[in-house]
Formats: structure tokens, sequence, C-alpha cells
């Protein structure tokens, strides 16, 4: 049992810490302290969920499926390019995001359903998350112990990357700082839509 619990959160840990959108939009999330732990909260659910469904049949539905990934693949370049394009105006923005002033702090409704969109029409979430970490969970032998691991990963890490950036958030409360920030978070997005619309 422990062991498969071990693999779990090892695999996961290496995945999940990679910088992706999630993760950035996570990051942005807590340095602008607006609504950070619901957001990494439902970051860490969405995870399991997913795990799960993976580890107990959804990969093979999937690997099966190509118009499924499709589908994802394209939702998600749309959904990429209309965050970066918000984030590249944010960055080239006067009032840039020194900690939500000057652009109003939003409804926690509004940040929790763009963490939604930002995990689940990523179709990385599908690739890394359901297919590769829920194949690798099938082959276990406990593969609930697994989930678990798995799901200890995501929320050590979200929780660790949500209290760490908003306790950082003093010292780095300079407009450029967060101009900088939109700039990467724009980047990355536009990059990986980039990736997945090339295929």
């Amino acid at each position: 049992m422990w062991q498969s619990y071990l693999n779990g959160l090892l695999v996961a840990f290496g995945l999940i810490m990679a910088i992706g959108t999630q993760n950035a939009f996570v990051l942005a999330q807590s340095l602008r302290r607006e609504h950070h732990l619901p957001v990494a909260a439902l970051c860490v659910f969405c995870d399991a969920v997913l795990v799960a469904l993976g580890v107990f049949g959804l990969a093979t539905v999937l690997a099966q499926n190509p118009t499924l990934l499709a589908v994802a693949r394209w939702g998600g370049v749309v959904f990429l390019l209309w965050y970066g394009s918000k984030a590249l105006i944010r960055a080239c923005s006067s009032q840039s995001l020194e900690q939500g002033e000057g652009l109003g702090q939003r409804s926690r409704r509004a940040v929790l359903l763009s963490a939604l969109a930002v995990t689940l029409l990523n179709p990385h979430v599908y690739l890394d998350t359901v297919l590769l970490i829920g194949s690798l969970g099938a082959q276990q032998s406990v593969p609930g112990a697994y989930v678990a691991g798995a799901a200890s990963a995501s929320l050590l890490w979200f929780f660790t990357l949500a209290l760490g950036a908003a306790w950082l958030a003093p010292w780095l409360a300079r407009p450029g700082t967060w101009r900088l920030l939109d700039l990467m978070v724009a980047v990355m997005m536009f990059a990986v839509a980039l990736q997945l619309a090339l295929g």
C-alpha cells in the first residue's frame, strides 16, 4: 500500500512542479491575494478527481477517442490565447496589477470559474493527469493508495505555492514586478497555445 502511495506522490510531484498554466494562475492569484486559497483548493480537488478517473478507466477511453482529445486541444488553444491576451494587456497598462488595485478585485465566483477554465480547458491536464498519471496508477497493486499519494502531492504543492506567494506579495508589490509577472504569464499561455496548435 505504502509503495503505491509513494509512487503516486512522486509521479504527481514530478509533473505538477513544472511551471504551466495552472501554476501560473495560482501564482498570480496568490500574489494579488485574490481568493488564492479557494483557487488552490479547487486545483487540488480537480487534480484528485482527474487522477482517480484516469486510474479507474478514463485514461483508456481518452487514448481510444481522438475526437475528444481534439475538442479539448482546440478549446484549450482558444482559451489560452484569450487569457494570454488579457495578461498582455495588463502588462502593457500603466495601472498594472499592483495587488489588484486599479482593476478592482474580482468576485470569488469569477476567479473560481477562471481557475476551472485554466484547469479543465488545458489539454495538458488530460495528457499528464489522466493519461500519464492515471495509466501508471492503474498498474499499481493498490490503485486507491496511488490516487491518495497523487492527491497529497497536489495538496502540498498548490497550498505551498498559494501561501508562499501571498507571503512574498508585500516584497513584490511594485508595478514593475506585476507587469513582469503578467508578461511572463502571457508568454507562457501563448507558448502552450502554440505548442497545442502545432500538435
